[in-house]
């Protein structure tokens, strides 16, 4: 048995006691490193065709690392009178593709002398999105109504390809969710129904479970519908009371018409929905 300690012994004893007295070198050691990540819209979106126009809908959370730095962001943007797009990814690439967008299809359409169609925007998105594929982080869902066509659902996910969905969802957010769709999504719902879906299929299936791995809620969700909706609804009852995120639904409906907005606040998000 030693009666001392070897120098070896001392020193490591030595690196494990923080240094309080240390001078800060650089004014950004005491930044936190969330200040220095990309800012990310941490997102779910949904888009559904119906008759006569499409329903589009996206939650409201802007992320910089884990921290939410806002909580009301607007990520249905207007490209053009009866043209919206979903907006996930990095919050700088998606809001510049959109602007970029915008100002092509206002000359576009005033060369035309009339309304662009819905799937001359979705191609103008995957043009900008396939070019820059190396550098931006975006992922795009383009929605809205137009004479020849009527409502439609466009997806350019990141990297560029273009498709045609009657129902499509993204963002982050989106994995949590695609069995949720499978189970309640069917051809020929009605306006009120999209509304319905999207606001459930945006909120309770994704942010109710935020905290819990995908693998976890697509278990409870085969096993027991019953425990589902209970782990959902303990997690629901977790985000509303969280007053370092929480947030609210967007909903918009695009048709003929024109566009109809909504908000959904805390005290009005739906629990849950089936059809």
């Amino acid at each position: 048995m030693r009666s001392g300690t070897t120098l070896r012994e001392k020193m490591a004893a030595a690196a494990m006691v923080p240094i309080f007295g240390q001078n800060v070198s650089d004014k950004y050691d005491l930044v936190p490193d969330w200040t220095s990540r990309e800012v990310s819209t941490g997102t779910t979106i949904m888009a559904v065709e119906y008759d006569g126009g499409v329903v589009i809908g996206a939650d409201s959370r802007t992320t910089t690392g884990a921290y939410i730095a806002n909580r009301v962001t607007d990520k249905l943007t207007p490209i053009h009178d009866r043209i919206f797009c979903c907006r996930s990814g990095s919050a700088a690439d998606t809001q510049a593709i959109a602007d970029v967008v915008t100002y092509q299809l206002g000359f576009h359409s005033i060369e035309l002398d009339e309304p662009p169609l819905v799937e001359t925007a979705a191609n103008l998105f995957k043009a900008s999105c396939y070019r820059y594929r190396e550098e931006l982080t975006a992922g795009i869902l383009v929605a809205g109504w137009d004479r020849r066509k009527g409502g439609q659902v466009y997806c350019v996910p990141i990297g560029g390809m273009l498709v045609r969905q009657p129902v499509s969802v993204g963002g982050s957010g989106s994995s949590y969710i695609y069995g949720f769709m499978d189970s309640n999504y069917k051809p020929g719902l009605s306006k009120d129904q999209c509304l319905e879906l999207t606001a459930a299929g945006t909120h309770c299936c994704c942010k109710a479970c935020w905290e819990l791995p995908s693998t976890v809620i697509h278990t409870l969700y085969h096993l027991s519908h019953s425990l589902y909706l209970s782990v959902s609804q303990l997690c629901l009852w977790r985000w509303r009371g969280d007053g370092s995120s929480g947030g609210v639904v967007r909903l918009a409906s695009i048709s003929e018409e024109g566009v109809e907005r909504r908000v959904l606040l805390g005290n009005q998000l739906p629990k849950f929905s089936t059809h």
